[in-house]
């Protein structure tokens, strides 16, 4: 048996006779950090309320840590939605939130200062939520939802509202948390954030799955391979020798990029190309998961 924390199975579920999850499995095993993707209204959210237990599946079941029964102090969860008040203090905050879980109040108050300093935070403590940023309160939900060293970290759109310093400041959080065993499901649009950051990636459309398993065994089954070059003159007119094999087709004054069904070697990549094209950079790589992403989507709608 494998070392899952959680696990999946068969899940379904309607919503006024409209299936909205249909047949959903997946597990993460223990200080992974497993991508839950989809675009908006595909049932992510759904599943994951399903997985907190603020909605019941219809069929299927989830067990947790090797039981049915979801400990809500063994979870960590940062919903997109923000579920602070804003007339109280930051410290006061967390230490509710964190005497939920189980903490007594010393405790719960020297973890919450151990946090705040590690998020930038120390000389806002006594501030009200609401005199807080849209990043520093994300901060702060981040802190109230490991503060209690959950097994399982369940986050929904964590980047939101950080700008890139922050957001190197949180991967660079989740990735310890990870390395110290502490199982993440990790819900985002950002799919460079998403691609740096997981193990495995499960995708999820019309509440169907539609992509699950190791991020490069997803992009090996994707078939195409992103082409860039640079040209040492300015490139004018680009008629390609085989036009049905190249797609996303996209130049810019020295620079060419485009996608190829397949595997190619640099060779035959050449040999695709007009004559009077003079390269100076090569390069063929995996496709970002962005591109497969849209792919999939685009696929589905079909």
């Amino acid at each position: 048996m494998s070392d899952y924390v959680l696990r999946v199975e068969g899940i379904n579920k309607s919503f006024r006779q409209q299936q909205v999850v249909r047949d959903i499995s997946f597990e993460v095993k223990k200080g992974e950090i497993l991508g839950l993707l989809g675009p908006n209204g595909a049932g992510k959210t759904t599943v994951i309320r399903m997985i907190m237990g603020i909605f019941q599946p219809d069929s299927g079941r989830i067990h947790f840590d090797r039981d049915y029964i979801i400990d809500r102090k063994k979870v960590g969860y940062l919903p997109e939605e923000r579920g602070t008040y804003d007339e109280t203090r930051v410290l006061e905050t967390i230490v509710y939130f964190a005497r939920l879980k189980g903490l007594n109040k010393a405790e719960a108050e020297e973890r919450a200062m151990f946090w705040l300093e590690k998020m930038g935070l120390k000389d806002n403590a006594r501030n009200k939520m609401e005199e807080l940023s849209k990043g520093m309160q994300q901060k702060v939900q981040f802190i109230i939802s490991v503060i209690h060293k959950p097994t399982l970290l369940v986050l929904d759109e964590v980047f939101s509202g950080l700008d890139p310093v922050n957001q190197n400041l949180f991967k660079d959080l989740i990735r310890e948390l990870a390395a110290e065993g502490i199982t993440i499901l990790l819900s985002s649009h950002q799919m460079n954030l998403v691609e740096e950051l997981c193990d495995r990636i499960f995708m999820i459309n019309k509440g169907e799955r539609v992509l699950y398993g190791k991020l490069d065994e997803i992009k090996d089954k994707a078939g195409i391979r992103v082409v860039n070059l640079k040209s040492r003159k300015e490139i004018r007119n680009f008629e390609p020798v085989e036009k049905d094999k190249i797609s996303n087709l996209q130049i810019n004054d020295r620079s060419v990029s485009f996608h190829v069904q397949g595997e190619y070697s640099p060779d035959s990549i050449i040999k695709m190309l007009p004559e009077d094209i003079l390269i100076d950079e090569l390069s063929i790589l995996r496709p970002p998961l962005h591109d497969i992403f849209v792919a999939t989507v685009n696929r589905e709608v079909q």
